[in-house]
């Protein structure tokens, strides 16, 4: 065990977060048979194949969003993004090979490998009917979706010094992984996530003293029995 409590300091603008997300990055390969466009028998089209593809990862889309929901969430049902597709060379040619890139990104409850299952039983059917291999496989190990109760004491304890109710995001941190090794778990630190991954990302010099009483605080409550002050 690594401790009784430990705080992932991602961009929350200091606002406790008890639950967040999973994320699912996937890529599926077609191999097809490529031939002159003039006689549709002369190959197996990858293109048409992944059609088809899309059409059942936005039926499995539409599926889970009916049968998850969470309204802690900004977004409250699970969403999955076609991301980028690749295949073909020439407008005259069957296309022979095309590939598909996408996210998925769970809710709290929703397991990755039995997501990664339900999509291997839509993609099989249609490797059989239009006479291509499919290869399905993902970008990375999934992060699961994380979730700590409300009344978890390192709950309880941020949103009393912080002033704010425990909140979720769409977003994903380690937290899942540092869960399976203590007992708590808290996304809190400075910094706002609509400014991450941009340009001009940054963090202003006046949240770092909050950050630094917080932080105290907390150290202060689990390794010292110092009743914290609330803020």
């Amino acid at each position: 065990p690594l401790g009784r409590a430990a705080v992932i300091g991602e961009p929350t603008g200091l606002r406790p977060i008890r639950l967040h997300k999973g994320i699912l990055m996937e890529r599926i390969d077609i191999l097809g048979q490529s031939g002159h466009s003039s006689d549709p028998t002369l190959g197996h089209s990858a293109l048409d194949a992944m059609q088809a593809v899309m059409g059942e990862l936005l039926d499995l889309r539409a599926q889970w969003q009916r049968e998850y929901r969470n309204p802690l969430f900004l977004v409250p049902q699970p969403t999955l993004n076609l991301g980028c597709i690749h295949g073909g060379d020439n407008p005259n040619r069957i296309c022979g090979q095309c590939a598909l890139e996408f996210d998925l990104r769970p809710l709290p409850g929703m397991q990755p490998e039995a997501l990664r299952h339900a999509i291997r039983g839509r993609l099989l059917p249609l490797a059989e009917r239009f006479g291509v291999q499919i290869d399905y496989q993902p970008l990375f190990p999934a992060v699961p979706p994380f979730e700590q109760p409300a009344e978890a004491e390192l709950v309880r304890l941020a949103e009393r010094l912080t002033g704010h109710t425990a909140d979720a995001v769409a977003f994903a941190t380690e937290a899942p992984y540092l869960q399976a090794i203590t007992q708590e778990v808290l996304v809190l630190g400075p910094g706002d996530i609509s400014c991450a991954h941009q340009p001009e990302e940054h963090l202003a010099l006046a949240r770092i003293a909050p950050t630094v009483k917080l932080l105290r605080q907390l150290i202060g409550h689990y390794c010292l029995g110092e009743v914290a002050a609330v803020r």
